[in-house]
């Protein structure tokens, strides 16, 4: 008998040795008697029925049946393990989607999702990174309006998705992070198990998530994931975080008798009517009023009462991109005439708006140690409702410098939305109508002005090499404009000059999910692949253009759109380095009249010596990819053959080389 053929009949033996033992409790040593159940039954009397982990011994699904020994007994095999139960809990509130980065402190977890639930509600996304993970859920919720699941491993996993959370914290998005740890000390088998535990997991991130809880029974985690879900999606939207511990994923609960909650949404809070009562009749009968949104409309209903209101009085409205707040084809949409409107307002609402101190005032010179001043009159009145009030903790400094408004209305801008549109309707009289047309004529021309201009701007530089940004999104914008799609992370901030805002007709509240929240870098690329799995669902077109110096902090992002298939069209806005850093360091060179060219524009903020193949990268990590792109004629071609790819249900990445800005 050869070696190979004699180590196979031992592994069967020993397996039925094992099978045996199960069958009638733990084996005896050679000498000693067998249970009777072991013993083989009379041909009268009816077998019973193998246990599952019987099954698994007769089948060889034991990985490795010798390191247990002969000492191997009932009490190894769990027939309806804790990780079980706590999926029929995540079943229960519908949560469709968990990212993570496999770990052996939720193990038990991630077995019972794949074996028990079939990889289906929730399926697993796999990241390359617990940062990657949580920014995936982050760009989810924003696309979908709806929370996925995240697990981390321990206090390291926690550590590496902090910047993450706080992104997800400061822009309110919904989701459920999960962190294993060992939480038993007289459990816990290796120096892995110790250096990975905390006492209090959920300290590490405490100050910028909604709620943690670490429940230490099933029945509690029952309890406390539904309470998450509640207060994650209670208005303010938030990341919340729940401690699992390692060990009750893996025992057994077949003997437990478990309450799974019904999950019940909570309803959002309105503003108080009296003040919202007040806020209309301002607006109604102010001469120069201008609305301005950030965070206010997290569904398509919140855009449609954003228009009603604005319409209702001719406002014109001003966007702060927080989310897609305002149609750009509405003559309403007057975001390129910020500055003019506050300096001319006499009344002002912020809807949402996360730092209301910034849109009236200023820093003279733009400089940290500058004096602060007024941007608005001095007699204009400001109005806010939303959330902010709501939202606050003492360490990170995210609700920004305060600011005392005229009247300060607590509640979900959305939710109090049809309220506030109510009040304006009965406050109308027949003088009101006649003025509002004549302030609609004035803004349908200077929209009109407007779109003019930031056409003729964008045929400056309109061959030139590197690309200017202008062009890049022009050139996209036909390829685009008869699908559904969605523009990611960047397009309704300064990074891109607001181009595609400029460019493009943004119409629909999917066109956009607005940016980070708390401008974290390594964000763009893995929340655009958040998108892209929510927007698999619904066939819409994702557009990610990409900076260079988010890739680099975040390149795995792209093997988990390759990996699971995900129709994203990635374009890189490859302008060589950290450009924002560099008019930084030109600024403080000025100040100090040391030159603004040379070193001080290189030196930590160039990609260069090497420079960085983004198309060969994404290519290593299963993605088509071409580039870099430094002729803007070859653009068209380019963009149809990535678009081909997209097709198929793959995701695809260009390298343009780009004008910084």
């Amino acid at each position: 008998m050869t070696k190979e053929k004699k180590d196979k009949s031992l592994t069967v033996d020993r397996r039925r040795l094992l099978t045996s033992s199960l069958a009638g409790g733990l084996a005896a040593s050679a000498a000693g008697p067998v249970t009777a159940r072991a013993q083989a039954p009379a041909e009268s009397e009816k077998a019973p029925a193998p246990t599952r982990a019987e099954k698994q011994m007769e089948e060889g699904d034991i990985a490795s049946i010798d390191q247990y020994g002969p000492e191997l007994s009932d009490r190894y095999f769990v027939e309806r393990p804790g990780s079980d139960v706590m999926v029929d809990v995540i079943r229960s509130v519908g949560l469709p989607y968990m990212s993570l980065n496999p770990a052996s402190s939720f193990r038990g977890l991630q077995e019972s999702i794949v074996n028990y639930a079939g990889n289906k509600n929730p399926q697993i996304i796999t990241a390359t990174h617990e940062e990657q993970a949580v920014a995936i859920a982050h760009g989810y919720a924003k696309a979908s309006g709806k929370p996925m699941g995240v697990l981390a491993h321990g206090t390291v996993g926690i550590q590496h998705a902090a910047m993450a959370v706080y992104n997800a914290y400061v822009d309110r998005a919904p989701m459920i992070i999960m962190g294993s740890t060992h939480a038993d000390s007289s459990k816990r088998s290796s120096y892995i198990d110790w250096n990975h535990s905390a006492h209090d997991t959920g300290k590490i991130i405490r100050d910028f998530t909604k709620w943690d809880a670490a429940p230490i029974s099933m029945q509690a985690f029952a309890e406390d994931f539904s309470r998450a879900m509640k207060i994650a999606l209670t208005p303010p939207y938030g990341p919340v975080y729940l401690a699992l511990d390692a060990h009750i994923q893996e025992e057994e609960a077949a003997n437990l008798s478990i309450d799974i909650p019904k999950f019940i949404k909570g309803a959002p809070p309105v503003a108080d009517e009296n003040a919202v009562e007040e806020i209309a009749q301002l607006l109604v009968n102010a001469e120069n009023p201008v609305i301005v949104a950030d965070m206010f409309a997290n569904t398509p209903d919140g855009m449609d009462l954003l228009i009603e209101i604005a319409e209702a009085v001719n406002a014109p409205v001003v966007d702060l991109c927080g989310r897609m707040n305002f149609p750009t084809t509405h003559y309403l949409c007057q975001t390129a005439n910020e500055d003019d409107l506050i300096l001319d307002a006499d009344f002002i609402l912020g809807l949402e708006v996360q730092d209301p101190w910034g849109v009236v005032n200023r820093m003279t010179g733009g400089r940290r140690h500058g004096a602060p001043m007024r941007k608005a009159r001095d007699d204009a009145k400001v109005a806010l409702i939303g959330v902010n009030d709501l939202f606050l903790k003492s360490n990170y400094q995210s609700f920004q410098r305060y600011f005392p408004a005229d009247i300060s209305a607590s509640g979900d801008g959305e939710a109090t939305a049809p309220l506030l549109l109510e009040k304006i309707k009965a406050a109308i009289t027949p003088a009101h109508i006649t003025r509002y047309e004549e302030r609609g004529q004035k803004w349908r021309e200077a929209h009109k002005v407007q779109r003019e201009a930031s056409l003729d701007a964008a045929r400056y530089g309109w061959g030139a090499s590197p690309v200017s940004l202008a062009r890049l999104c022009a050139e996209l914008w036909p390829k685009i404009k008869d699908r559904e799609w969605m523009l990611t992370p960047r397009g309704g901030g300064t990074f891109l000059s607001r181009w595609p805002q400029r460019l493009w007709d943004f119409d629909k509240h999917h066109n956009h999910i607005g940016d980070s929240g708390a401008a974290g870098v390594g964000y763009g690329a893995p929340a655009s692949v958040g998108a892209a799995l929510a927007n698999k669902e619904t066939g819409r077109l994702t557009v990610n253009i990409q900076g260079d110096g988010d890739f680099l902090y975040v390149p795995g992002a792209f093997w988990t759109a390759a990996h699971h298939n995900l129709p994203l069209l990635t374009i890189m806005h490859n302008n060589g380095g950290y450009h924002q850093e560099v008019m930084h360091l030109q600024r403080m060179a000025a100040e100090r009249r040391r030159g603004v060219g040379g070193p001080v524009t290189h030196h930590g903020l160039k990609f260069e010596n090497p420079g960085v193949d983004f198309a060969s990268v994404a290519k290593g990590l299963g993605v088509w990819s071409t580039g870099p792109i430094d002729n803007p004629n070859d653009l068209s071609r380019v963009l149809d053959s990535a678009l081909d790819v997209i097709g198929q249900g793959e995701p695809a990445l260009i390298d343009v080389l780009c004008q910084p800005r």
